[in-house]
């Protein structure tokens, strides 16, 4: 078995990583590399918990734009979550690996129900846990949830994955050709910075409990591995007093 830097992690996968190049929606060879790089990891050793995002099937914050009610769009997203937990769940089985889907939202047909002390458990017999419907609570993110989810289930990193950004940057470097790429920083500096890692709840979370966070292009050549394995990649954000 394969040394690796962290042996329990969280993986935050947006739900614009499911389209590909797409717009909208699932699209199968991004989800099926997706797996596959999930699988690879695990048979290193490494315990994979997953947050997946939902913004592929539905965007709330535009919804709520046109008016509607802020509360039940949050509550639409979270089930789309469930939609695209429930896809990574059969491709990642599909390819042998072992998965259970946790939602925080009581949805007992389709996913167990977030329980920490089950999760943790499936985790040690080395399955992948995926973890759906974020938080469970409206006006929360699922940054939010990642950050949550990593600390209680006392994982070593927060693996936050980007598309086609291959980590944090002064700017949007897409609309800034000056914008500098940071490759450490401390979770102060980058909610200081006003950096777009994740939200500030997110961030504080991370903060107070001292959880390094790795941000990488997702879709990099083996980027989790190279994560996992403890390479430069991306950008690292930590306390400042260890490593990462």
């Amino acid at each position: 078995m394969t040394t690796t830097k962290y042996k329990r992690v969280l993986l935050k996968l947006s739900g614009e990583a499911f389209s590909g190049k797409a717009e909208y929606g699932i699209d199968p060879l991004t989800l099926t590399m997706i797996a596959n790089q999930v699988k690879q990891v695990t048979e290193m050793g490494v315990e994979v918990g997953i947050v997946v995002g939902g913004g592929n099937i539905w965007r709330g914050a535009e919804a709520e734009r046109e008016g509607m009610d802020r509360v039940t769009a949050d509550y639409a997203g979270m089930l789309a979550t469930v939609i695209n937990a429930l896809a990574l769940q059969d491709t990642l089985e599909r390819d042998g690996v072992a998965t259970r889907v946790q939602s925080a939202i009581n949805i007992q047909q389709v996913a167990e129900p977030y329980i920490r002390r089950r999760a943790i458990r499936h985790l040690e017999k080395g399955r992948v846990v995926i973890f759906a419907g974020g938080t469970g609570n409206p006006y929360m993110t699922t940054d939010t949830a990642s950050a949550l989810r990593a600390i209680e289930i006392e994982a070593e990193v927060l693996l936050m994955t980007k598309n086609n950004v291959d980590g944090i940057y002064s700017a949007d470097p897409s609309k800034d050709r000056t914008a500098k790429k940071f490759d450490r920083l401390t979770h102060l500096e980058a909610l200081n910075m006003r950096l777009e890692v994740m939200d500030a709840t997110a961030l504080s979370l991370c903060l107070e409990n001292q959880l390094p966070i790795i941000v990488f292009d997702l879709l990099a050549p083996r980027s989790i591995e190279r994560a996992i394995m403890g390479e430069p990649i991306g950008t690292l954000v930590s306390s400042g007093t260890e490593d990462g």
